[in-house]
């Protein structure tokens, strides 16, 4: 069966594949191109446990086609790190255990990239607003907004 051939950016890398008209970029991230960071919560855009960024604007990539990735930028959470240096948002997770079973860890690691990339220096309210749309069953959200605090910290020092 023939599929729609797709051009793109992930992670700054070009990255050509077929795909199916109904197929998700969620599933064409995980199942064609082995990027499986990005997790399949609700299959709704309601967890986040998926959110990417795509052109520079946080969303859910259950809710995105994958040829809808034609010609454009996409980032996850595999992009983050610089071969072992972690990302500061992934190293303060890890220092202030916000995480525990990691489904909902990706997306809410990108999420807090897209908050801190337009506003370096939120306040906790405005942490937890831009976070809003990242459910975790396990942790709670206290570690993590913490942790985003903390990171939010380090990266106006660097």
């Amino acid at each position: 069966m023939a599929g729609i051939a797709v051009s793109t950016t992930i992670n700054g890398d070009a990255f050509e594949y077929l795909c199916q008209p109904d197929e998700t970029l969620l599933d064409v991230l995980r199942d064609r191109l082995g990027l499986t960071g990005a997790k399949e919560g609700c299959g709704t855009g309601d967890c986040g446990a998926c959110s990417i960024i795509l052109d520079d604007r946080l969303v859910c990539s259950c809710l995105v086609l994958g040829a809808e990735a034609e010609g454009r930028q996409v980032e996850t959470v595999e992009g983050m790190a610089h071969g072992d240096q972690l990302h500061p948002l992934q190293q303060k997770f890890l220092e202030h255990a916000a995480l525990q079973c990691g489904i909902c860890t990706p997306g809410f690691l990108i999420a807090a990239k897209d908050l801190l990339a337009k506003n370096p220096d939120p306040t906790e309210e405005e942490i937890r607003f831009g976070l809003a749309g990242n459910l975790c069953r396990c942790t709670g959200y206290d570690k993590i907004v913490r942790a985003v605090q903390d990171a939010a910290n380090v990266m106006k020092g660097a």
